[in-house]
């Protein structure tokens, strides 16, 4: 049979990979009037669970999509403490999973991968810049000066060829990234393996349990015990030593593992059951000229934390501002390599810290999982059982002022008033640049030659406080903010970090240099 090649539409983004990292860019960027062209080899989603949970900083994500997930069906939040018990049910630690997050969102929610999926596919598919093809299989990418050159064929029919040539090219093409191996990117290796069995179920009732999430640290068998999304719940068995992953993988030995937490065929549905291996890896190269990676294609961590997906998707957004700003002349392309940096060490923290509870959680040796106990008890006492929060993960160096409190970090907010909407500031107000003036006023914080180029990137300079202010703040979070940090003012990114806080004026007109510099920007 003939080879054939179509040339198609030149894109200003190609990104090959239409998981929830691909989609949600090119969803971001279609707000800025982008041309995107989404290439997934695969012709349908695929319809088994995997991600399961998500944290504060995705909700946030998605609550800019109008996907609220408090009140979306999809979502499930239980307001309960993550517990992690021993063999005989006492507990270990407990992690506070109720609260809310100073981004305004609960710490955790759940939900079903391919609902996600299937609601970012069709929220695309509206979008007159967004071209998807479905079944197509990148098999060469090359870059020159001026762009990226793409070729691809059918994933059914070989002698189909389609060709593409994109301003930029992202790489979202999970962990067997044909784009990452195609530019010759290694990976750094941790060395840190572990076999689990992930079953997946949907009782035909509702099932219960208290707690509704748990680490049960045996021993004897590790097990996870979670939920999996609304009517799903999900069992993760360590494998042991000698055991065969074909073999437990079964449904028979499924079935058996379940039997002691009360569910069998006659009172669920088994709809997944698969063996993945844990690792802790990240490519050493994120960017290169015209190319780049993102999700599992560019790091990949244990779940123990929950975050591998919510890592993809800071990427995402981390990438969205960035390409807008080249396609639209405001950032300079030196400025991706900012999002290297800067989300290459926020992987590896998540990296490291997966780990780190895996290697608590995955101990088999009856003698150490007793040290671990008696330690882990004894600490838990000496603060009375109170349960531990999240830490605040600052990102790489990048685009921000690492010598000011909070700056690298998520900005928290708050419920406020704003153009006679009120909500939370994202979506009252928005994201773009901003200057926030805490119960301050604006005049005189940036020069006539710096308001310029603050215009150039859209950026916005607005009050916060009480009535007279450009946002009137519905709640003391902003207030009790500017107290932790010692400042005044705020420089918050469209990614909703914080660039830089200041105490004064000339703190914030210094920290504007300091962030343009970094941009790239004169």
């Amino acid at each position: 049979m003939q080879s054939t090649t179509t040339q198609l539409p030149d894109a200003d983004i190609a990104i090959v990979g239409a998981g929830p990292v691909g989609l949600l860019l090119a969803i971001l960027l279609s707000k800025h009037g982008i041309k995107v062209t989404l290439v997934e080899r695969w012709p349908d989603i695929y319809d088994r669970p995997r991600a399961v949970t998500m944290d504060a900083e995705v909700a946030r994500i998605l609550a800019t999509l109008g996907i609220n997930v408090d009140d979306d069906p999809a979502f499930e939040n239980h307001k309960e403490l993550y517990y992690w018990k021993n063999a005989d049910l006492l507990d270990l630690q407990i992690v506070d999973w109720e609260s809310l997050a100073p981004s305004g969102w609960h710490v955790t929610y759940w939900f079903n991968q391919p609902e996600l999926e299937a609601r970012l596919i069709k929220m695309a598919s509206h979008i007159p810049s967004i071209t998807i093809l479905r079944g197509w299989t990148v098999n060469d990418v090359t870059q020159d000066a001026d762009a990226v050159h793409i070729r691809m064929s059918d994933t059914a029919k070989s002698a189909e060829h389609q060709a593409l040539s994109a301003r930029f090219l992202v790489g979202a093409d999970g962990a067997n990234s044909f784009v990452r191996e195609h530019l010759g990117i290694g990976e750094i290796d941790k060395g840190y393996f572990f076999d689990w069995l992930i079953l997946d179920m949907i009782p035909d009732k509702a099932y219960t349990t208290s707690p509704a999430q748990w680490q049960l640290c045996d021993p004897k068998r590790p097990t996870t015990i979670v939920p999996g999304g609304p009517g799903r719940r999900r069992w993760e068995f360590m494998l042991l030593p000698d055991e065969d992953r074909d073999e437990i993988a079964k449904p028979e030995a499924a079935w058996r593992l379940l039997e002691p937490w009360g569910l069998s065929p006659e009172n669920a549905k088994l709809e997944r059951s698969a063996v993945y291996q844990f690792q802790a890896k990240w490519a050493k190269q994120w960017v290169q000229d015209r190319c780049m990676i993102a999700g599992d294609a560019a790091h990949l961590m244990p779940p123990f934390a929950g975050e591998g997906m919510c890592a993809g998707l800071r990427d995402a957004v981390a990438l969205s501002w960035r390409l807008a700003g080249i396609l639209d002349g405001s950032l300079p392309q030196d400025v991706l390599q900012s999002y290297e940096s800067e989300r290459m060490e926020h992987a590896k923290h998540y990296i490291q810290f997966s780990q780190d509870l895996g290697e608590i959680i995955c101990i088999t040796d009856p003698d150490k999982a007793a040290e671990r106990d008696a330690r882990m008890i004894a600490e838990l006492d000496a603060r009375n059982h109170q349960p531990i929060t999240g830490d605040l993960v600052k990102l790489g160096i990048g685009a921000w002022c690492e010598d000011t409190a909070g700056a690298g970090e998520l900005s928290p907010q708050g419920f406020v008033r704003f153009n006679a909407i009120e909500d939370r500031f994202d979506q009252a107000v928005g994201q773009s640049w901003m200057i926030l003036a805490i119960d301050q006023r604006t005049q005189g914080l940036l020069s006539p030659e710096q308001s310029e180029l603050f215009a150039q990137l859209n950026g916005r300079v607005l009050s916060v406080g009480p009535e007279g202010c450009h946002v009137q703040t519905l709640d003391d979070s902003y207030t009790k903010w500017m107290h932790e940090v010692d400042g005044n003012y705020a420089i918050i990114r469209p990614d909703f970090y914080v660039a830089a806080t200041a105490k004064t004026p000339h703190d914030v007109s210094a920290c504007f240099d300091q962030i343009t510099a970094k941009l790239g920007l004169t």
